[in-house]
């Protein structure tokens, strides 16, 4: 269960008190900004503390092989390994001792409290269950919580349907991308939709769980269930969970949170969009002090740990298209408008005169493909002022996954 809240200035000097004594990268850092227990307030640590960028992790992680120096404690008392998925660059090693471990399960027991589950139910895991943090925190407590956690790791999504039904789960737990692709497997086959078990989809993994059309799409795939989303980083652990549809809440107990403007890091106003930045309050044992994480978040105007919108997309991702700034969360939502695409690739030219984008939809089984691909090119020139070119490909020529989609692809110039 989660611990009671406890002050976040206090939970900032222990933090600062114990990576001062024994933190081989923040020491020094640490000494340097003259940052130590003995700090006044929240405003002198954000005046003196740097900006850390995955960047100089990576960096320390080359000079310090193979799990860099961003260790508190001795190597000896650690016991848990994972990696990032590797997504935006080189895979890095994280180490958790025990305590570090279970400061994690108690974000994600209130990730399940807050989606409405309870002791007794039973939870599928539509993962693989790689060395990438994932969802083995959230297996671990569902357990503390008294539920029956299943693994769906190497099963065909024949197979998880199958499991998910003879075993009534009540919780599904698995990405946006494969919620709809699993939900639209459940379609094709011979159980019934309307029967399903299932009442919530618990999302992770990849923006779309507070997208509007995402999550309509889901639910319509999945008629007993409401989605809940959540996300989370293998740097920092679960951050957020769902204060209500299209709304994510940080954990303020294990996270001192801020949002910047990327080009200028000044804090942002109350209701503006930057950039999340977080520090781990629990995660002693490998912390991050002033992580920048490269997620865009919109503030709150009047509740700074709510974030409307969830993560609305990377700050690298956006590309500009004819002085058309596009993140790949608003193309989603645009092609997600649209019931019958069953999955779609986006391809980016980067031209020596000019970018474009291209969309290539795979339509289902039940949608005629040319109607359907020139409607989704109506839709995005109506929202964006922008003419995107948009073709239907047959069924099963766009590839499936499993954990974080890669739908879009670029392309240099020739």
């Amino acid at each position: 269960m989660m611990r009671p809240p406890t002050d976040t200035l206090d939970a900032l000097r222990r933090l600062l008190s114990a990576i001062r004594e024994g933190n081989g990268f923040y020491a020094p850092i640490l000494q340097a900004a003259g940052l130590g227990g003995d700090i006044d307030s929240l405003d002198d640590y954000f005046r003196a503390c740097p900006f850390t960028t995955k960047a100089q992790i990576a960096a320390d992680h080359a000079a310090h092989p193979p799990f860099g120096s961003n260790l508190t404690y001795p190597l000896e008392q650690y016991t848990r390994y994972c990696q990032t998925s590797g997504t935006t660059g080189q895979p890095m090693r994280w180490l958790d001792t025990p305590e570090s471990w279970q400061a994690m399960l108690d974000c994600w027991a209130k990730v399940f409290l807050a989606a409405g589950c309870s002791h007794g139910e039973r939870t599928f895991f539509a993962f693989s269950f790689g060395p990438f943090l994932g969802f083995w925190t959230a297996f671990e407590a569902a357990t503390q919580l008294g539920q029956l956690a299943i693994p769906g790791g190497g099963m065909s999504s024949a197979a998880r349907l199958r499991c998910i039904f003879d075993t009534a789960a009540t919780t599904l737990c698995c990405t946006p991308t494969y919620a709809l692709h699993l939900g639209q497997a459940l379609a094709d086959s011979p159980l019934d939709a309307a029967a399903s078990p299932v009442r919530r989809i618990i999302v992770a993994g990849e923006p779309g769980g507070s997208l509007p059309a995402t999550r309509q799409r889901i639910e319509a795939l999945w008629p007993n269930a409401s989605v809940f989303d959540h996300h989370g980083l293998t740097e920092v652990g679960p951050v957020t969970f769902q204060d209500k549809p299209g709304q994510l809440r940080v954990i303020t107990e294990a996270y001192l949170h801020e949002v910047i403007d990327p080009q200028t890091q000044a804090r942002t106003e109350p209701g503006g969009m930057g950039e999340l930045v977080l520090t781990t309050l629990s995660r002693v044992a490998c912390p991050l002090l002033r992580y920048r994480t490269g997620d865009l978040v919109r503030t709150h105007p009047a509740d700074p740990a709510l974030l409307p919108g969830g993560i609305l997309g990377r700050i690298d991702d956006m590309v500009t298209i004819r002085g058309v700034n596009v993140y790949p969360g608003a193309i989603d939502q645009l092609v997600r408008e649209h019931a019958g695409v069953a999955e779609y690739r986006v391809t980016h030219r980067c031209g020596r005169a000019m970018t474009e984008l291209s969309i290539e939809i795979e339509p289902d089984t039940r949608s005629d493909g040319g109607a359907l691909a020139h409607a989704v090119a109506n839709g995005i020139r109506d929202a964006l002022q922008l003419r995107v070119g948009v073709r239907a490909v047959e069924a099963g020529t766009l590839p499936r996954f499993e954990f974080k989609a890669k739908r879009w692809h670029t392309e240099a110039p020739s």
